[in-house]
């Protein structure tokens, strides 16, 4: 199969682009390189340096390589990034998104087309009065970047609806694994490691008890994997159901690393979502997903490649 990748130089995109090409696709990867590196590329696949909100460099590719599948993961994903300036992340996010889906929509082919998109769903419920929160909890993002999200999911929908393709969404919990980068914005297990394995303190935005759901990048690829092939025009949740703080964050860390220090502590930062975890039973039920690398084993893999 003829599979697409947006942002396939990027952390989680490369190794979906690997899962992929073991699998035996034949993979197309379109990055700008703004926050992936070339590094990450896997040589079997055809490389195009370009912008997905490029309208005229995308019909281009789509018109020349006719994917199947198009699983879209380029973005802009920092949430304080997002607060400070938001027309990026909205522009990128939305609009690029509807560029894809227009070309796809004139140049796909084959009798499966199928969009796959990377969502979030740490970013788009807001605060639930109830977690783990499931698909049907009410998207109230709190950040432009959850917008932004939830914008391209009703992108998606329209265009699916239209232009008679199918479509799956993904809506992650926090990612974390291998070529995850230490020096971004987002991203707290990488960025902790690199400064403990330098002996630098790192900074924790609150008082230790904001908590996230975490998933290991591996098991993310392979619930792309599983939705090339399953699921038709519907949204699940990709996390493991359990909040983790940053306090512990911070402690399973520097036990691997043997960092002995104490952390920073700063003010809580405004737009961030206090508490969250996701259910993804549904994932269970269409995709037969079910996260495998435990959170400890995720931390020792990802703190020896930093």
């Amino acid at each position: 199969m003829k599979i697409l990748v947006t942002g396939g130089a990027g952390f989680i995109a490369s190794h979906i682009v690997d899962a992929y090409i073991n699998a035996g696709h034949r993979i197309i990867v379109v990055d700008n390189l703004s926050s992936g590196f070339r590094k990450n590329l896997n040589p079997k696949a055809v490389f195009y340096k370009a912008d997905i909100t490029n309208a005229r460099a995308i019909e281009t590719i789509f018109k020349k390589e006719k994917p199947e599948v198009v699983n879209h993961h380029a973005a802009v994903v920092e949430i304080i990034k997002s607060l400070r300036d938001p027309l990026p992340t909205l522009t990128v996010n939305i609009l690029g998104t509807a560029n894809l889906l227009a070309q796809f929509a004139r140049y796909g082919t084959g009798k499966n087309k199928k969009f796959i998109f990377a969502s979030t769903g740490g970013a788009l419920y807001g605060e639930p009065r109830k977690i783990p929160a499931n698909e049907s909890t009410p998207i109230l993002p709190l950040s432009p970047y959850g917008l932004s999200k939830k914008l391209a999911e009703d992108t998606i929908r329209y265009y699916g609806r239209m232009h008679n393709f199918d479509y799956f969404i993904l809506r992650y919990a926090n990612v974390y694994g291998p070529r995850q980068n230490p020096k971004g914005e987002a991203g707290v297990v990488a960025i902790f490691s690199g400064l403990m394995k330098k002996g630098i303190t790192p900074t924790i935005f609150g008082d230790g008890t904001k908590s996230r759901d975490y998933v290991y990048v591996g098991d993310i690829a392979h619930a792309n994997l599983l939705a090339t092939k399953r699921g038709k025009n519907d949204a699940v949740n990709i996390g493991s159901g359990k909040t983790i703080s940053d306090q512990k964050i911070f402690d399973t860390i520097a036990n691997v690393t043997g960092f002995t220090g104490k952390p920073n502590y700063a003010p809580y930062r405004k737009g961030e979502v206090y508490r969250i975890s996701l259910d993804a039973q549904r994932a269970k039920r269409i995709l037969g997903w079910n996260p495998s690398v435990k959170f400890e084993e995720g931390i020792s893999r990802t703190a020896a490649t930093i």
